[in-house]
């Protein structure tokens, strides 16, 4: 087909204002893009308690870490036990690396774990960092007359819950089924803070699932008070301030049991998880990653977190990306034996 001067000349022009926008876009550093912008940092609790504590301030730091100095606003979106806001991440926020988020640890294996609501795939996520390799604890208020494991097995210990796929209610769950411990799990707290408030209250005996950097930091006078008794920890490891305190995977009978403990107790090291959306260009993720572990390493943020008596022992994006995998590659019959105690 024959073209007219003018419609070559149209022709021409489109296709450089084509490539002119598009080569700026591709071409574009993350300082370019984060220049001027704002992002948000989504927290999966409400306000008040660890999860909470740990963004807000990490948001006031990061933001001189990030290449192009962008503000970065903390916002809550509680609810489900952080699977609204891990859904949302997945499905409708930005995928541009202005969108981040904390959720509750246990979240991510949610899929895995059969727990009804979870609209991702938690491999796919884009995982920044954690804070800290975490160790919870499980307690009791001090007039229950519950003060150690054992007093668990013979009497029934209402605890605080937020929802399915929280830790609060799975940690609890698993523990009875391989341990045969009789906690009563009372869900609809929406965040840790909501749960302390309760036990206070004597609305609940306990709360079986509370990060021991966060309860030293929220509630220290509790420990100093003698307010609560703690029954046992949960991790990977014990953790060096609580030598006597009996860790749970240690309490298991036979190999199995220890390797279900395993499966759930593994998202200890991955305490406090930042993570983005699915599909945000590598060299954002790459320029997140970084700046989170400058901060981690920063004096002031340490002299804050230090203020703040949270505990800083971050775990790398890149190690949680490995994590998350080999959690999601365990064998299905401990899968499955797993997510049906968890039913």
């Amino acid at each position: 087909m024959n073209r007219t001067p003018a419609s070559k000349l149209l022709c021409s022009c489109i296709a450089m204002l084509s490539l002119a926008l598009a080569v700026p876009a591709a071409a574009q550093s993350p300082a370019e893009f984060y220049k001027g912008k704002s992002l948000e940092l989504y927290i999966s609790s409400s306000v008040g308690g660890g999860y909470d504590a740990y963004a807000r301030m990490l948001a006031r730091h990061i933001g001189r870490f990030i290449p192009g100095n962008p503000v970065v606003v903390a916002k809550n979106m509680e609810g489900a036990g952080g699977l609204r806001l891990a859904n949302f991440l997945y499905n409708a926020a930005p995928r541009d690396g202005t969108t981040f988020a904390t959720i509750y640890r246990g979240t991510v294996f949610d899929p895995l774990l059969g727990g009804k609501g979870a609209q991702f795939d938690a491999t796919r996520f884009a995982f920044i960092g954690s804070a800290n390799d975490e160790v919870s604890v499980c307690v009791t208020w001090h007039t229950t007359g519950i003060a150690r494991f054992e007093d668990a097995l013979t009497k029934d210990v209402v605890v605080g819950a937020s929802g399915p796929s929280a830790d609060s209610y799975q940690f609890p769950k698993i523990v009875n089924g391989v341990l045969g411990t009789r906690f009563k799990i009372v869900a609809g707290y929406p965040g840790g803070n909501d749960i302390d408030l309760a036990l206070e209250r004597r609305e609940v005996q306990g709360r079986c699932s509370w990060s021991w950097t966060s309860l030293k930091a929220t509630r220290r006078s509790w420990l100093d008070e003698n307010k609560i008794n703690i029954l046992f920890q949960m991790g990977l490891s014990k953790h060096p301030d609580l030598p006597e305190i009996p860790l749970v995977i240690d309490l298991a009978r036979t190999e199995e049991d220890r390797a279900v403990l395993r499966l759930v107790f593994a998202r200890q090291v991955m305490a406090w998880p930042y993570l983005a959306p699915p599909g945000v260009p590598t060299d954002r993720t790459g320029a997140l990653r970084r700046a989170f572990m400058d901060t981690m390493k920063d004096r002031d943020f340490l002299a804050d977190a230090d203020r703040s008596r949270l505990e800083v022992r971050p775990v790398a994006g890149e190690d949680i990306q490995r994590l998350v995998a080999e959690v999601y590659g365990t064998p299905a019959a401990i899968t499955r034996r797993t997510a049906d105690m968890l039913k």
